[in-house]
């Protein structure tokens, strides 16, 4: 019997990755996900993508702290071994982020720094550091923003880093073309979560002015995205590579 293939899937425990999780577990994958604090929220998920029929396990790791990451990487492959019977990982999904919004003539040295430890070279260095464990003819999803296409202020330190992200993304899809590893970037628009304090989700304004902007006529949902991430991670997608697809219901078009 084949086995099943894996996603590793960072910030997994809620939000947008817990809907990525989820719908990748629908489509057969097992799943690691990965929490910086809430073990608990973690646990659930896990949960439920085994009580849907997947092999699923939740590992802490701050993915700004690059210095951490040989430590995780070793747990990962133990948590390979031990829970889910393999050696090696199939799908890597660099979803971990935080919200950070502060005018470009206020924005401090210390924000700047969060911001692209988590969103640049956090993705960057773990992305290098799992290459090993990386079955061949694998992918790696890596997560932009609508904010790098359009600008809105408030948002130049965290539109910058997910600019890099979308060049980062093409010259890993050259570089690793040569072992079948495809690499995409998707790019949500303004979703209904806690990201960012919520403020899409709980703010009524920011809610109509956003949907007063997008095609579709409303904010996007967690729903929205995570079958799009599914899809990257499934032999369907086997022939999309370096694309960034924006994920928004036509924000700003």
């Amino acid at each position: 019997m084949a086995t099943n293939k894996i996603a590793l899937i960072t910030g997994g425990s809620r939000g947008l990755g817990k809907n990525m999780a989820l719908a990748a577990a629908r489509k057969g994958l097992d799943i690691v996900i990965t929490y910086h604090s809430n073990k608990e929220e973690a646990d659930k998920v896990v949960k439920q993508i085994q009580d849907a029929g997947q092999k699923a396990a939740a590992l802490q790791l701050d993915t700004g702290i690059v210095t951490g990451f040989d430590a995780f990487a070793r747990a990962f492959q133990d948590t390979l071994k031990t829970q889910l019977q393999a050696e090696k990982f199939d799908f890597l999904v660099n979803n971990a982020g935080i919200g950070l919004s502060a005018s470009f003539a206020e924005t401090s040295e210390e924000q700047f720094d969060q911001l692209f430890s988590i969103h640049f070279k956090g993705v960057y260095f773990l992305t290098q550091k799992l290459l090993s464990v990386m079955n061949d003819g694998g992918g790696i999803v890596n997560i932009s923003s609508g904010l790098a296409r359009f600008a809105m202020p408030g948002y130049s330190a965290y539109g910058a880093m997910k600019g890099a992200i979308e060049t980062l993304t093409r010259y890993q899809a050259k570089e690793l073309g040569a072992r079948g590893i495809r690499v995409n970037t998707i790019a949500p628009g303004a979703i209904k979560t806690d990201f960012g304090g919520g403020h899409v989700r709980d703010n009524e304004q920011i809610d109509q002015f956003i949907s007063s902007i997008t095609a579709l006529g409303r904010a996007g949902l967690p729903d929205d995205i995570g079958g799009v991430v599914a899809f990257l991670c499934s032999p369907e997608a086997g022939w999309v590579n370096a694309q960034r697809i924006e994920v928004s219901g036509g924000m700003l078009i």
